[in-house]
């Protein structure tokens, strides 16, 4: 885990006094595991020559004693795991939430958005779990070892062998499970991805007699990740039974070995037992390490992933605070791609607009429009050029500082779990009741809400849904005027509205104007041009014309001939030779 980015090493460092508790408690822990084999030896070698009862007693209780304080030391370290688990996800959860979010606006998400979240989360129930005690009690395995040999070289000899095959046994573990590991974690991703993918498009599925398919195709993604699952399982597994079987063996070969030292008068009845104990103890370490190889596979991986991109994208600087826009908005000869494409999508787009101005954009599809509304509110950086407000580029502000002062509505709304009032609000804590209402009555949905089961207080579900097509719309557009922001763009904002909705949407852009904001409007139907001064024409991601509407509209769009509609019998006749 060298080199890995500041963010997760600083996650860790916050733990450094916890880990170093973890590392005390497990030295006392691994001392007093030593209870059992020196009161057997103590039991043979001096309680049962001596008959005294006494003494039996005395180390009865001393054991039971050390037993005790064993047990409330490893009872305390888990909980000290768990609680470190918990520190790192508190500190990294914010992190990892703002690189799922932006990564999908530098298409670096993948194929599955949440991975990120996945891979905390694997990395907390690591530290929570049983393997990082194993580790911490691998450092004890020499301790041991070296009283092996202080009992009688022969017995330390067993006992390095023993190290020596488990040492070999974790080896070939890791290298039989680290590749099934990286296929199961693709393979989860692309499960999950056609699973969420299916789940959204439901209405879909069941009306195109699509379910059975995608199920197909669904369990041949399960049943790839069920055997890369079961091949690092079988893995594991079978090292794991390898492991727990020679190490029983051993200590049988142990017990063989004392006893023979004993024959030949070079040990202590005692020596026998407590020998085989103290192998076994010093071999468990290796033992468990083995057993949770798995969890610690998986942990690495989400960490190396995690540190992949966190160097991606890094935390984004807190610039200098800057006054709110309210003169103009300038596009200064930029250059707009998609993320991880190198097509561009926008070309040379140079235009400024005043306060108090609208502007429509119009051209055909995938002419760039939706591309250009991207960068005039930052969601993609242009690769050329600059978008200003007031003068200043927009990098100039952070995402949560500029973001009052935008208003953006996209071609597809997304709604939020939550109420209407909060999705209005932009789930800002705190939000004054009247800055909602003022915002729903500018995009003239106040009547709508009210009309809902518990007005503003309704609750939505995910993707809206209880909401029709148009009631998502209208108030994802009482969304983008909350706070009465200077810049809005709208990307086809009357696509799912009826004549009640466009004229309110008229009546929302009029009210933008008027307070000397600045309204972007991405329209195909001429009435969404209505409330607007100036037309910007698109085609092939370069602009075409640029200016007062009535002159753009002059000049580009022409008449078309009028086709004469055929008469009934005329109609019949077709229907007859088509027949």
């Amino acid at each position: 885990m060298t080199g890995s980015p500041p963010t997760l090493v600083a996650a860790l460092e916050r733990c450094r006094m916890a880990f170093i508790g973890v590392a005390c408690m497990s030295a006392l822990v691994n001392i007093l595991y030593l209870t059992g084999s020196f009161f057997m030896l103590e039991v043979y070698d001096r309680v049962i020559p001596s008959r005294s009862v006494p003494t039996l007693i005395g180390l009865c209780v001393l054991a039971l004693m050390l037993y005790v304080m064993q047990g409330l030391l490893e009872a305390i370290r888990a909980r000290v795991l768990v609680r470190i688990g918990m520190a790192l996800d508190e500190t990294l959860s914010g992190r990892v939430f703002d690189v799922t979010v932006r990564a999908p606006l530098r298409g670096g998400s993948g194929p599955d958005g949440t991975m990120a979240l996945r891979d905390l989360d694997q990395l907390r129930a690591f530290l929570s779990g049983g393997g990082p005690s194993a580790l911490f009690d691998l450092p004890w395995m020499p301790v041991y070892l070296a009283i092996c040999f202080l009992f009688h070289p022969l017995i330390g000899v067993a006992a390095v062998v023993g190290m020596l095959v488990l040492v070999a046994v974790t080896l070939l573990n890791d290298r039989a499970t680290r590749k099934p590991t990286a296929q199961s974690a693709v393979h989860a991703q692309q499960r999950s991805v056609l699973a969420e993918v299916s789940r959204r498009n439901a209405e879909s599925l069941a009306a195109l007699g699509m379910q059975g398919r995608l199920g197909r195709r669904w369990g041949l993604v399960n049943r790839d990740y069920a055997l890369t699952q079961q091949r690092a399982s079988d893995a594991v597994g079978g090292y794991g039974a390898l492991s727990k079987v020679f190490r029983t063996a051993l200590q049988s070969g142990v017990l063989a070995l004392g006893a023979w030292l004993v024959i030949h008068n070079e040990a202590t009845g005692g020596i026998i037992i407590a020998s085989s104990i103290l192998v076994s103890r010093a071999l468990a370490p290796a033992e468990l390490a083995i057993a949770h190889w798995k969890g610690f596979a998986a942990a690495r991986q989400s960490w190396r992933r995690l540190s992949d991109l966190f160097a991606r994208l890094p935390e984004a600087p807190r610039p200098h605070a800057l006054p709110a826009p309210v003169r103009s908005l300038s596009v200064e000869g930029i250059a707009v791609s998609p993320p991880n494409s190198r097509r561009l999508a926008v070309q040379e787009a140079t235009f400024a607009l005043a306060a108090g101005q609208g502007l429509g954009m119009i051209g055909p599809s995938a002419s760039g429009k939706s591309s250009l509304a991207r960068a005039l509110v930052g969601i993609w950086a242009p690769m050329r050029g600059q978008v200003r407000l007031d003068g200043a580029a927009l990098d100039q502000w952070s995402s949560e500082t500029l973001g009052p002062h935008l208003g953006f509505l996209p071609q597809e709304v997304e709604l939020f779990p939550g109420t209407v009032a909060e999705n209005i609000a932009r789930f800002e804590d705190g939000a004054d009741p009247a800055k909602v209402l003022a915002a729903a009555r500018a995009a003239c949905v106040h009547d709508m809400v009210l009309r809902l089961p518990e007005g503003y207080d309704t609750r939505i579900g995910e993707n809206g849904a209880g909401l029709s097509a148009g009631q998502r719309q209208r108030i994802g557009l009482a969304r983008a005027l909350y706070g009465d922001p200077f810049l809005v763009v709208l990307d086809e904002p009357n696509s799912n509205l009826d004549a009640e909705g466009e004229a309110a949407l008229t009546e929302a852009i009029v009210g933008v104007r008027r307070r000397g904001g600045i309204c972007v409007v991405i329209a195909h139907r001429p009435s969404a041009l209505a409330a607007l001064d100036m037309v910007l024409v698109l085609s092939d991601g370069r602009v075409q014309a640029f200016g007062p509407k009535e002159e753009v509209l002059k000049h580009v769009l022409r008449p078309a001939t009028p086709v004469p509609a055929p008469s009934p019998a005329q109609a019949v006749a077709s229907l007859r030779e088509s027949a």
